[in-house]
């Protein structure tokens, strides 16, 4: 494969209230709100990529396509913390084994673990077991 000089810089989210969607995420990464810039709201950049929150007219409709997965040492500890920041669990996603939640406009994220964990060969997860 060939060297590409092209790279992720930063990972746009579209949302109806940028302001409390940056807010929730800001608090849950804790990486903290740095910039405001027209339709934007921006988390402090980590790792070399950016985080921002784009204004849109219209509510998110459908699954998302694309989701992030966030790692904590306790994913059950982690739940209780997203859904006092305003998210809540998926649970037509349970079946799966991943702890699959959304942000305050429903957009879907996992909750994984720090460590390692199995895959059964239909690509459910156990760590929830």
């Amino acid at each position: 494969m060939a060297d590409s000089s092209v790279r992720i810089n930063a990972l746009i989210i579209d949302a109806t209230d940028p302001e409390q969607l940056a807010t929730f995420w800001s608090e849950l990464l804790g990486r903290p709100i740095v910039a405001r810039m027209g339709p934007y709201v921006w988390l402090r950049r980590e790792n070399d990529l950016g985080l921002g929150f784009q204004q849109t007219a219209g509510p998110k409709l459908g699954k998302n396509r694309m989701h992030f997965d966030v790692s904590s040492p306790d994913p059950a500890a982690e739940q209780q913390r997203v859904e006092t920041l305003g998210g809540h669990r998926l649970e037509q996603y349970a079946d799966g084994g991943f702890l699959v939640m959304a942000d305050p406009e429903g957009n879907e994220f996992c909750i994984i673990p720090e460590g390692p964990f199995e895959l059964d060969d239909e690509g459910r997860a156990d760590y929830l077991r």
